[in-house]
């Protein structure tokens, strides 16, 4: 068994995902394993050049064939693994639901709400016997997935498959008495997907930096116990500078 923390970052490749693994890279005893569809792609050779500890593996999300590929490897590589961070996902199309085509929900609960199920079940024997005796199962999920705090942004795929997520984030907090499991809203993040709803209010990009909103997934999620953190939805941070899209609490509703 390694002494380092091993980790499993999917999306690994662009955006929050990408700037995750690049942030967990960097520290000491860390051994990063950085998911992507194509893992030869050059934001993460690079990564890999870059750091010794940064391995990219194949991950095709609610692929069960290279689920099991990718944790064989970590296994086979690292020998453990401690903590997961469900980072992909998809968010498309844009429109009422009235007029928005049945595939899109497919494929968006294929993705962001399977995608995390079969990543679980492929996960689950090397994860929940981490030697931290604490491993980390952390959604990357959004608020747009709140029904409490239902937002109308029309894009129903996405919000109802995220909706979903959060709830397998609960269930399997339930499920399993030595997992922290919790789901963590990223802000409105200035990647392609966030960046791809600014125009319908009139911005030109999305208004938190890639940089902000890793520094706030992260302290989420490092340090996180089963006590203070497991079964919950957090904020990346809570903000109370007054834009709309600020939200001045530590948690999100389910």
């Amino acid at each position: 068994m390694s002494t380092k923390t091993v980790y499993l970052i999917t999306g690994a490749n662009r955006g929050i995902g990408y700037g995750i693994a690049k942030t967990i890279a960097a520290r000491p005893d860390t051994i990063v394993f950085a998911g992507a569809r194509d893992p030869t792609v050059k934001s993460l050779k690079d990564l890999a050049a870059a750091h010794s500890n940064v391995h990219p593996v194949k991950f095709v999300a609610a692929d069960k064939e290279s689920n099991d590929a990718a944790i064989a490897e970590i296994q086979k590589t690292a020998g453990q693994l401690d903590v997961v961070i469900a980072n992909a996902g998809i968010a498309n199309h844009y429109g009422p639901i009235g007029t928005t085509p049945v595939a899109q929900y497919k494929e968006h609960w294929e993705v962001n709400t399977l995608g995390v199920i079969v990543l679980f079940q492929s996960a689950q024997d090397l994860l929940l016997s981490s030697p931290t005796g604490a491993p980390i199962f952390a959604l990357i999920s959004t608020a747009v997935g709140s029904i409490e705090r239902f937002l109308n942004a029309t894009v129903s795929p996405y919000g109802s498959s995220k909706a979903a997520a959060n709830f397998i984030i609960k269930a399997l907090d339930a499920e399993n008495p030595k997992l922290v499991s919790l789901a963590i809203h990223p802000g409105w993040v200035a990647t392609d997907m966030g960046n791809a709803g600014a125009p319908s209010v009139g911005m030109e990009a999305a208004p938190i930096t890639v940089d902000d909103s890793v520094q706030g997934v992260l302290s989420r999620i490092d340090g996180a116990t089963k006590e203070k953190s497991s079964g919950k939805f957090f904020n990346w941070k809570r903000s109370s500078a007054g834009n709309y899209w600020d939200i001045d609490a530590e948690e999100i509703p389910w």
